[in-house]
């Protein structure tokens, strides 16, 4: 008897809903039934975009527990899901896209900037939805905080004065917490005393503004870098100078 995958996910939660169905980095453990609510509330974002039967749906998303939800999600809706490499670039992933006639996108928040910049060579792609976050992975992970911001494009009259008055957010959370040294030294760059605590980035995509900002809130040195698994171009020399 010919099935789907979102009916065998449906099966297996009626069977194990306690049972362990996904473990990620860190030792986070996600049960069967949590898996099979989250692809639920995905599929249905999904559907009330429009997204239906046959439909495209492409996936930019490395390996985090978004890109299982976003898979099983789009298999329940009877759309066809369209994975592919991260580390593609523009041309590469207008090709995809055109080639299979995506209708949606699911992708990092990160990506934001390059999807907004292909967007136009993509008739086809009406929705575009960003999720998760990979920037840097240190030995201490501890030491860093990632904030991410989304707003309305209206918030902010352009880049310039988003930048602006971001970094006065910024600002004013660290002296909360005592540094008062804290200063906004040029686009994107938080200091103390000339050493830098924190980089951010924004990216406009369709008619949001998005604010992807990495904290240092423990001493900071090269050398203490575990590895570097991916760092967004545009903010790569903000964290790395």
């Amino acid at each position: 008897m010919r099935t789907s995958l979102g009916k065998l996910l449906e099966d297996r939660t009626k069977q194990s809903k306690k049972k362990i169905a996904l473990i990620f980095g860190g030792g986070k453990e996600i049960s069967s039934l949590q898996l099979n609510e989250n692809v639920n509330k995905f599929a249905n974002g999904l559907r009330n975009l429009g997204v239906e039967k046959g439909d495209r749906v492409a996936i930019m998303l490395p390996n985090i527990p978004e890109f299982v939800y976003s898979f099983f999600a789009i298999q329940k809706l009877g759309a066809i899901a369209v994975p592919f490499n991260t580390m593609y670039k523009g041309r590469e992933i207008i090709h995809i896209l055109n080639d299979c006639r995506a209708k949606a996108i699911i992708a990092l928040s990160n990506f934001a900037s390059l999807i907004n910049e292909i967007k136009p060579d993509v008739p086809s792609l009406e929705h575009v939805i960003l999720t998760g976050e990979r920037t840097l992975l240190f030995m201490h992970p501890e030491s860093t905080i990632s904030i991410q911001m989304v707003h309305d494009s209206a918030f902010f009259e352009s880049i310039e004065e988003a930048y602006q008055k971001v970094g006065e957010i910024l600002v004013s959370i660290f002296k909360s917490f005592g540094v008062k040294d804290a200063w906004y030294k040029h686009r994107g760059s938080i200091r103390v005393k000339g050493r830098k605590i924190a980089s951010f980035v924004i990216s406009q995509v369709e008619n949001l503004t998005v604010v992807n900002s990495l904290c240092f809130v423990g001493k900071l040195k090269t050398d203490e870098f575990f590895k570097v698994i991916w760092v967004p171009p545009e903010i790569k020399d903000k964290v790395l100078e």
